[in-house]
């Protein structure tokens, strides 16, 4: 299943609730395993982003589906990636010609 890192941040309502996060996070996992998919790692962070989330989704269009859900709540921005675990990575490293 792919693997996926989001960065995000609150936005201004996201964080004059930020007492509700816990619960807006417990949502998206709800949410995520609802399609298949699971939250491998959860991260506050400081500096640029507020938050960071590894997961995992069935495809890509699964994913950006339901990221729209979660930005159209307005709490948070994301910014997300798709991630090559070090197995994928070392097999294209290795196709290389």
């Amino acid at each position: 299943m792919p693997t996926y890192l989001s960065l995000l941040n609150w936005t201004e309502q996201g964080i004059k609730n930020v007492k509700d996060s816990p619960k807006r996070l417990d949502s998206v996992k709800k949410a995520l395993k609802g399609i298949g998919g699971e939250v491998k790692a959860f991260y506050m962070l400081q500096g640029a982003y507020d938050l960071a989330v590894i997961m995992e989704a069935p495809n890509d269009e699964a994913l950006a589906k339901l990221l729209l859900k979660i930005g159209a709540a307005g709490n948070v921005r994301t910014t997300t990636m798709k991630a090559y675990p070090e197995a994928e990575y070392r097999k294209i490293m290795s196709e290389l010609g």
